[in-house]
């Protein structure tokens, strides 16, 4: 027997609880653009986060940290 395992995913609650504490029109243009994992539709309004592809954001964040400072940003 196979077991299809399902992604484990995440509410807006959980992202603000690890720290991901923008708008949610700030995360709609992050999706838009590429720069945050695009939400899934559970039901009706209801959206998530697959926490997989959250934690790889994050992940990516923290190493670009220690490439870049954001001091050094041009503008």
């Amino acid at each position: 027997m196979t077991v299809v395992k399902q992604p484990i995913v995440l509410t807006r609650e959980d992202l603000k609880r690890m720290g991901i504490k923008v708008s949610n029109t700030s995360l709609l243009r992050w999706e838009a653009l590429g720069r945050f994992p695009r939400r899934i539709r559970m039901a009706g309004t209801s959206v998530a986060w697959i926490a997989t592809e959250v934690e790889a954001w994050l992940e990516q964040r923290a190493s670009e940290r220690a490439q870049h400072h954001y001091a050094d940003a041009k503008f």
